[in-house]
């Protein structure tokens, strides 16, 4: 535990907030990218609603999107490709 006294010394919940304050603009920008790689197997209506809720809801749009939005991305084995 961190010396009270000493104010070069960050406390627990600012070491914290920083690490949070990394993870989710990384998370972000991670989510995007995957995003606009499986554009193509989105409509462009489905890749604006996947790309705003990405943005507009912090966490849980990229979570979303890498957990759930991605395996619907990808075109079944065995489709046809016309």
């Amino acid at each position: 535990m961190p010396d009270p006294s000493n104010p070069l010394v960050p406390t627990d919940y600012d070491v914290a907030w920083t690490v949070a304050a990394v993870i989710v603009p990384l998370l972000l920008v991670i989510a995007l990218v995957s995003l606009a790689r499986a554009a193509r197997g989105l409509t462009p209506t489905q890749s604006l609603a996947w790309t705003l809720v990405a943005i507009l809801v912090p966490v849980l749009g990229p979570l979303a999107w890498l957990f759930v939005g991605r395996r619907s991305a990808v075109p079944a084995p065995g489709g046809s490709a016309t």
